[in-house]
């Protein structure tokens, strides 16, 4: 009992002493704080360098997925290595005291040599390549990237000695590949296509100017200015429609193109061929006579379009199954239908032109119509057969006229191409 009070009252005596206390509690906290200041130096170090890797290793999924599309074009293995270097060099880019796995931060070893980047990191460059269309080829780059970050001596009181970062990124890319089309064109080259437009011809200084009130007149002269006809317009236009077609398939693989044309009577129609030029030549030969029936050349265009030859012209030369359009335009309405110009005959050329439309519609043919000039019948004639009211154009004069089928190739060439990701 007398030895337990003599423990206590020594225990209580030392408690009391004030001489050594400071000494002993500084070496028991003393290696918590230098562990805690460890940890926040090692947490900050950590947070650094995730970032820096991540970026690397995005930059390093970027390099190869781009490389892949370039004009070099490597093969997997040497894309694999452009990755795996591209990491390496962005890493080293950083200032070294930036550097996860060097020196700084690691005050322990301080004095010893600096690990090698093999030493402290393992990473794993993933490419899979699949088809793109008949000719192209997608990639998706995967680069994984892990990081043993060594502890300071301070954060290894704790026992903890390093920790492995990892990082993942992935990037994707695409050789140019192109969508097959089947275009043909229904133009109207009646009468009154003959007719003047507001454009002056200024390679001539005169010629006869048709008109509504001088058609068919014999003794029309020439004056002055001259001012360029539907027809002639009508011939700019479609330069202008097969210009963007032509240049996004320079090698006629993908783009057939046919025309027909009519007055009151259907001319025999251009076949559909690779390439923009035999229906370029029809369009070029045409001149403007007699009246206005749409409707053989109209059916004629969709029954070019559905054969099933079309397709398999496609299939054999670019493997695919082509988009279909139609451009419809007329400067008129209907006067006659088979060579009949009673007004049943009008509704029938309307309602037979329109059956066709319903046709290419139902068997997904998009259905462009340009109204040039057109009177009031007509225009509802090309607006029921538009695919959509955005398909449908006016165009009041001869500028508006070559913009819109302008707008219409550029839209067609937009379908060919398929943009590298």
């Amino acid at each position: 009992m007398r030895r337990r009070s003599t423990i206590g009252r020594s225990f209580l005596a030392m408690l009391r002493d004030r001489g050594g206390n400071f000494g002993m509690m500084t070496a028991l906290i003393a290696p918590l704080l230098l562990a805690v200041g460890g940890v926040s130096v090692d947490v900050a170090n950590m947070l650094m360098t995730k970032n820096q890797l991540q970026d690397a290793t995005d930059a390093a999924a970027l390099a190869a997925a781009s490389a892949l599309v370039s004009d070099a074009r490597p093969d997997i293995e040497e894309a694999k290595a452009i990755a795996r270097k591209f990491l390496k060099t962005q890493m080293a880019a950083t200032s070294s005291a930036d550097v996860p796995g060097e020196a700084v931060g690691t005050m322990a070893a301080a004095g010893s040599t600096a690990p090698s980047w093999d030493d402290v990191n393992t990473s794993e460059v993933v490419i899979v390549e699949t088809p793109n269309g008949t000719k192209g080829k997608s990639f998706q780059v995967s680069v994984a990237n892990k990081h043993l970050l060594q502890f300071n001596a301070m954060t290894r009181l704790l026992g903890k000695e390093s920790i492995e970062l990892e990082t993942r990124s992935t990037a994707d890319s695409a050789t140019e590949s192109k969508n097959a089309i089947s275009m043909y064109l229904v133009l109207d080259r009646s009468g009154s296509m003959a007719w003047k437009t507001d454009t002056v011809d200024t390679s001539r200084p005169r010629c006869i100017n048709w008109t509504a009130s001088n058609w068919g007149e014999s003794n029309v002269r020439a004056t002055s200015p001259c001012y360029v006809d539907k027809i002639t317009t009508l011939k700019s236009a479609v330069d202008k429609l097969f210009t963007p077609l032509a240049k996004m398939d320079p090698g006629n693989e993908y783009l057939r193109a046919g025309a027909a044309s009519y007055n009151d009577r259907q001319d025999r129609a251009s076949k559909l061929t690779w390439g923009t030029k035999n229906a370029s030549a029809h369009v070029q030969g045409l001149d403007a006579t007699g009246g206005t029936d749409s409707s053989s050349a109209f059916a004629a265009a969709v029954e070019e379009l559905l054969l099933d030859g079309e397709n398999e012209a496609h299939l054999a030369k670019n493997g695919q199954t082509p988009e279909k359009y139609i451009v419809f335009m007329t400067d008129g309405e209907n006067t006659s239908y088979n060579g009949k110009t009673s007004p049943r005959d009008l509704e029938k050329a309307d309602s037979v032109t329109k059956a066709a439309c319903t046709t290419a519609k139902n068997n997904g043919i998009a259905i462009f119509t340009v109204a040039f000039m057109a009177p009031q019948r007509g225009k509802d004639l090309l607006k029921a057969c538009a695919t959509s009211p955005d398909h449908y154009k006016e165009a009041d004069d001869a500028a508006a006229l070559v913009s819109e089928f302008e707008k219409i190739g550029q839209k067609a060439a937009a379908m060919i191409a398929r943009l590298t990701k």
